[in-house]
């Protein structure tokens, strides 16, 4: 089934993002972002590739393929590397590309097509849960731009569907006693195990 709200989040977001990455010169774009070693061109870099791989994706259910989100050897870090150093204006202009290239090939696929499979770094996953994914990596990176968007500007969609799947995960990244000392109000948050 389309899921509708989830590309309504997904535009917005891509608007917010594009709006709040305008004002930004070049020197804002080589500054250093929230995510380690990231420079704001690296990382809105990063999020056009992701998106245009995105969009390969879903070209690719659209005519029964499955198709992996990068190929074999892809380094997300050497890539976003190689792009950051452009002027401000090609970065945005990039991103509003690839941003606008993935709209388009959400509105290409047919209601049946969203059951479609791709191949995530994670593994597979359907065109529903991999737009999903979308939508987390545009706000958290928005985040980590440090360009004034914050969780708490984070649509409820995204947090309503992310926040069950972490908390599932939360035993397996601390000391399950740590953890239930910290919820019940008797110790501190403990540290998390992993990347996050």
């Amino acid at each position: 089934m389309k899921p509708t709200a989830a590309i309504d989040a997904c535009a917005t977001s891509h608007q917010l993002l594009l709006a709040g990455l305008a004002p930004l010169d070049d020197g804002d774009f080589r500054a250093p972002c929230l995510l380690p070693t990231y420079s704001r061109g690296q990382l809105v870099t990063h999020v056009a590739n992701k998106a245009r791989a995105h969009v390969r994706i879903f070209e690719g259910a659209a005519v029964g393929e499955v198709r992996r989100i990068h190929p074999d050897g892809y380094d997300p870090d050497q890539a976003a590397g190689a792009g950051a150093t452009r002027p401000a204006t090609e970065l945005r202009a990039d991103l509003a590309d690839c941003l606008q290239l993935l709209e388009g090939a959400w509105a290409a696929l047919d209601e049946e097509q969203w059951a479609a499979r791709g191949i995530m770094a994670a593994g597979p996953r359907t065109m529903v849960e991999i737009i999903g994914h979308h939508l987390r990596n545009i706000e958290v990176h928005h985040v980590d731009l440090d360009i004034g968007h914050r969780p708490s500007d984070w649509p409820a969609l995204l947090v309503e569907t992310e926040l069950p799947k972490r908390l599932r995960a939360l035993p397996d990244r601390a000391s399950r006693a740590d953890l239930l000392a910290w919820l019940i109000g008797r110790g501190p948050a403990p540290d998390l195990l992993g990347e996050w």
